[in-house]
């Protein structure tokens, strides 16, 4: 049918008088607001951007301020130690005994607590001299993080202990006052710690730096970065400072993140990225603010936008509606009498009074639905008619090939003078046929389909003897009901042809009724079929008349009752083969 083809063909010819008016409604209004809009809110969106990263900016400078001065503090506490030349002069002299007791009780120690007490930060000040004959001071804090339980200390170690660290060894070569390092060295990765390192020279000889000692200071990353903290930026933003290998030292906001993530992150379009390096260091303070920090002043100037625009579409269209209401109420009917038809439905008729192009229009839409509905009744008794002449001629081919077979049968038992079995097998011939024609009947009771099949196995039995064993369990609520005739005895009659394992075979017969559903099924213990012979069986390949049988009791019940019953069949070689015929449960 081209119902289809002609609504979508109707919809192509009327519409277009509405989407013309709503068109130039949208050319003269509605388009220039909202070009408007936009633009507005592009400049509105710049103006805040540069406002607010220009404020991000300043408070990134008081953070990096901050942070300077943590970073002096410390190193002004090793210049109290780099610069002492009463320090110098005694860590110069090798004397040991009394001597050197005193110099460390009433110099050395008082001057490096001394040192650490001049701030009130945390701090581990660690000191390792190369003069041997002063005693070794520290701390055991037994793998617990010493800063946690003293909050500041110093020790006094021998400069053996480092000689051979690999951070001691890269150590630059040094330039008076000014060769300082900031590294986490030992466990400071572990407890989130970073030291200064500084070397102690000899300060009589400033043309030979000497090296008489070397000290370490090594303070909490989160004390010396405790400025750096995102809520100062907003909501979502992350403020991180990287070392001169783009490796992360501290991160406020981020702390799940790891540095691929972050520099991810960072070049990503969802971030505005702000750089900043600290004085005096290789490292660097970097800000990466989400777009709705930056953005979130100019949400009120893009609703207010959308606000005029939707109040400017909404009076549009109450207007667009009012003008071409007229218009449109007549094309509606048009498209309900297209749809109808594209429905199935070539009944519906619609009228107009007077004269006009749709008047016209709905006579010719009123001739071709009742031209289209005569047409569709002869072409749906034609195929009517068409299915039952295929539903005959199906039936048809099933018995000649039974009849042969038995008459060959009753011919060998003549042969060899069997009388009283062939007797039987014709009277049973006989019943068979009698119940197959059944007074021309298609339609019969589901007992009498069984009774078929009993009939059928009276004959066989006679030939086989006990070596079939068939047992029926069908249920009583469905002998009533009716069914298509010969769709049990064809799948009996390819067992006993083709499904021999041995020389005996057992078969079952079972019956039920579920729901608004009848299920047959017939099962063997039999040789089985592979999958690729079942789906041969179904497909029509090959020329087998084990499944021409088959396919012919499928497509008679698919014919009669439609596609959703049928016949489905489970096979596995060597494990038998389970028949399932499913019909509607329908009384006779």
């Amino acid at each position: 049918m081209h119902t289809p083809f002609t609504s979508a063909k109707a919809q192509r010819k009327f519409i277009p008088f509405g989407i013309k008016l709503l068109i130039s409604y949208m050319l003269l209004i509605i388009i220039p607001i909202f070009i408007l809009g936009y633009f507005a809110s592009a400049i509105m969106t710049e103006s805040i951007r540069s406002n607010t990263t220009n404020t991000i900016k300043g408070t990134l400078r008081q953070i990096e301020d901050n942070v300077a001065y943590k970073l002096e503090d410390t190193i002004r506490l090793s210049d109290l130690l780099y610069y002492d030349t009463t320090l110098s002069k005694q860590l110069l002299h090798y004397e040991e005994g009394w001597v050197s007791y005193e110099a460390t009780t009433k110099l050395l120690l008082p001057k490096f607590r001394q040192t650490i007490e001049s701030t009130n930060r945390s701090l581990w000040l660690s000191v390792y001299l190369r003069n041997e004959t002063l005693p070794e001071v520290y701390y055991d804090s037994k793998n617990i993080d010493p800063l946690v339980v003293k909050g500041k200390f110093f020790d006094l170690l021998h400069l053996n202990r480092i000689t051979e660290k690999p951070w001691y060894k890269s150590f630059p070569v040094e330039r008076y006052g000014e060769t300082e390092q900031w590294e986490q060295v030992e466990d400071d990765s572990h407890y989130d710690r970073i030291s200064l390192l500084r070397r102690l020279v000899d300060l009589n000889d400033p043309a030979n730096l000497h090296e008489i000692g070397f000290m370490r200071i090594s303070v909490y990353l989160s004390d010396l970065f405790q400025s750096v903290d995102h809520r100062k930026i907003g909501a979502g933003s992350t403020l991180f400072i990287t070392d001169g290998n783009r490796n992360v030292l501290y991160a406020s906001g981020a702390t799940e993140q790891t540095n691929e993530q972050l520099w991810d992150s960072a070049n990503g379009e969802r971030y505005l990225v702000i750089r900043q390096p600290l004085p005096g260091l290789n490292w660097s303070l970097m800000a990466m603010v989400p777009s709705s920090v930056l953005e979130k002043d100019t949400k009120k100037v893009k609703m207010l936008s959308l606000i005029i625009c939707s109040v400017s579409c909404v009076l549009i269209m109450l207007v667009a509606y009012f003008v071409s209401r007229t218009f449109s109420r007549r094309v509606l009917k048009v498209m309900s009498v297209l749809q109808s038809f594209g429905q199935g439905d070539f009944q519906r008729r619609i009228h107009y009074s007077g004269n006009d192009e749709f008047t016209t229009i709905a006579s010719s839409l009123n001739e071709l639905g009742q031209k289209t509905q005569n047409l569709i009744e002869e072409v749906y008794t034609t195929n009517l008619k068409k299915k039952e002449a295929e539903l005959e001629t199906l039936q048809a081919q099933i018995n000649p090939h039974f009849l042969y077979n038995t008459l060959s049968s009753i011919s060998r038992l003549a042969k060899f003078g069997q009388v009283e079995k062939q007797h039987q097998m014709v009277m049973n011939l006989a019943k068979f046929y009698r119940l197959s024609l059944n007074e021309g009947q298609t339609i019969i009771p589901i007992g009498k389909e069984i009774e078929q099949v009993k009939a059928y196995m009276d004959i066989q039995q006679i030939k086989y003897g006990d070596r079939v064993r068939i047992d029926y369990n069908i249920s009583s609520e469905i002998v009533e009901l009716r069914t298509v005739k010969l769709i049990v005895q064809p799948f009996v009659e390819n067992v006993l042809e083709h499904a021999w394992r041995g020389d005996q075979i057992a078969i079952q017969i079972i019956g039920y009724r579920e729901d608004d559903v009848v299920h047959l099924i017939v099962e063997d213990d039999g040789n089985g079929m592979s999958q690729e012979t079942l789906h041969n069986l179904f497909n029509g390949e090959g020329l087998q008349r084990v499944g021409y049988g088959i396919r012919n009791v499928h497509e008679r019940i698919r014919l009669y009752y439609g596609k959703d019953f049928g016949v489905d069949i489970e096979s596995e070689p060597g494990e038998g083969t389970r028949v399932h015929i499913r019909i509607p449960a329908e009384s006779i």
